[in-house]
């Protein structure tokens, strides 16, 4: 029997099997296959279940269209999967309270970008805002548009719209991440009275959230649409990636590495004739978004 998997806890998996709902254990033999993931079944999988008298099991995983992933916390040769075979990733951030770095976003975003995942930013609690971070968003919007990345403002006291957002989930599998306290739980919750997701104010003192997803969970929406509401993540590494892999996932160094004196051998680091850097002296690639790149590329950024 086959089944695709909405709810993990690390230890038990919620797998839908046609109408019916079976929780599941993974079997032992899937975890000795030198998978690196401290998850190997992720929400979203499709898996083929055996139904047991003691416990039903996972035996398998079909194979994937696609993942996102970010290295795990704990083991650092390992990664951790958020979600398989989604349509669109989208990350909530916020400019205040807490605040989302750029680095953090460029990183999601380069991850997605490695499976051309489809990539959306959602800038929240725009009412916090004031008139000079309001001018500052704008910029944002725009920069990240140019690079064919949607964005959204959402505002939790403006209810109404919410309706961008269901269209936009309209029809397709959609990842939801971001830090703890931006929002994203409110999101959820706004978009169907099927999620009730817990909620909890940010720390005055530290500006920072608190965990209140604790595990992923796919909801389906209505027949063709599902969205995976995921824990809120603080840092996030990137995994497996080659230095020429990481400029290939930033999309405006991607179209002008053929145009680098050393073509795709390019790091843009110190190479001469180097089309990337020289765009970045000339303000058409953001210099912020080079910075980001080349703090991935040496391992020295923080990764929140």
């Amino acid at each position: 029997m086959t089944g695709v998997v909405t709810k993990s806890t690390g230890s038990w998996y919620d797998v839908w099997a046609g109408r019916e709902k079976y929780e599941c254990r993974i079997r032992g033999k899937i975890r000795l296959e030198g998978i690196k993931e401290t998850n190997p079944v992720a929400v979203g999988d499709w898996v083929k279940i055996e139904l047991e008298n003691e416990a039903n099991v996972i035996t398998g995983i079909l194979p994937r269209k696609n993942h996102i992933l970010r290295q795990s916390v704990k083991k650092t040769a390992h990664s951790n999967i958020l979600a398989a075979n989604i349509d669109q990733a989208i990350l909530v951030v916020t400019l205040h309270q807490p605040r989302t770095s750029l680095g953090f976003i460029d990183r999601f975003l380069v991850s997605a970008e490695a499976f051309r995942i489809p990539q959306l930013l959602i800038f929240n609690k725009t009412d916090l805002l004031d008139e000079e971070q309001l001018i500052r968003l704008s910029d944002l919007q725009k920069r990240y548009e140019a690079l064919g990345i949607a964005t959204l403002r959402h505002s939790a006291l403006i209810p109404s719209g919410i309706d961008n957002f269901k269209n936009i989930l309209e029809g397709k599998i959609s990842l939801v991440a971001g830090h703890s306290g931006v929002g994203k739980s409110t999101l959820l919750n706004q978009t169907s009275d099927l999620i009730q997701q817990t909620t909890k104010e940010i720390s005055s003192f530290s500006e920072k959230g608190t965990h209140t997803t604790t595990f992923a969970e796919m909801f389906q929406l209505n027949e063709h649409t599902a969205v995976i509401d995921t824990p809120g993540i603080k840092e996030w590494g990137l995994v497996d990636m080659t230095p020429q892999e990481i400029s290939d996932y930033f999309p405006e160094m991607r179209d002008l590495r053929l145009e680098c004196k050393f073509g795709s051998k390019c790091l843009h680091w110190h190479e001469p004739g180097c089309a990337v850097k020289k765009a970045v002296e000339e303000g058409t690639i953001w210099e912020s978004r080079y910075e980001n790149y080349f703090n991935m590329v040496t391992g020295s950024d923080n990764r929140k």
